[in-house]
């Protein structure tokens, strides 16, 4: 004979769960006859009103769930989520040589004649991107390296 119930797997939050402990022990209901009790009076998809009292309670976890099949056979069940990896805080030599059009050693003189705060690691990665940042947009790169350039070139001469 075929059962008429379907299995049920949830997490509650620890609040929850212990309330739902206390009522099954204070009436000596299992928790499946009180589940189901609350599913019968307070769930109505049926109506629009129904689902609307439902989407207050979910909040922002009424998004979609998916599904995902592994290469396992197994099957994850959970929702999307996507963070975009988002752009560097600051460029490597390379890179800033590529968009400053200069050969990576012009950069590092410059870094190094500037005193560039960006390398060492007295402070974390964030602290060194700023200081690195704003060392940059102290003023313009470009005329420093063409003055660095003169210089080199006038010390040449002598």
């Amino acid at each position: 004979m075929a059962s008429s119930k379907t299995p049920l797997y949830v997490r509650l939050p620890h609040s929850e769960a212990a309330k739902l402990d206390r009522a099954a022990f204070a009436l000596a209901a299992s928790k499946q006859t009180l589940v189901a009790g609350l599913v019968a009076r307070y769930v109505d998809p049926s109506s629009a009103s129904g689902l609307e009292a439902l989407r207050e309670l979910t909040g922002d976890a009424g998004s979609r769930r998916v599904t995902v099949e592994t290469a396992d056979d197994s099957i994850a069940v959970g929702r999307p989520s996507f963070l975009p990896a988002g752009t560097a805080e600051v460029l490597n030599v390379d890179e800033l040589a590529a968009l400053l059009k200069v050969e990576p050693a012009e950069v590092e003189a410059l870094a190094e004649d500037d005193g560039c705060p960006a390398g060492g690691s007295e402070t974390n990665g964030a602290s060194r991107a700023r200081a690195a940042l704003e060392w940059l947009a102290e003023g313009d790169v470009t005329s420093r390296l063409a003055a660095r350039r003169a210089g080199r070139s006038n010390s040449v001469m002598s």
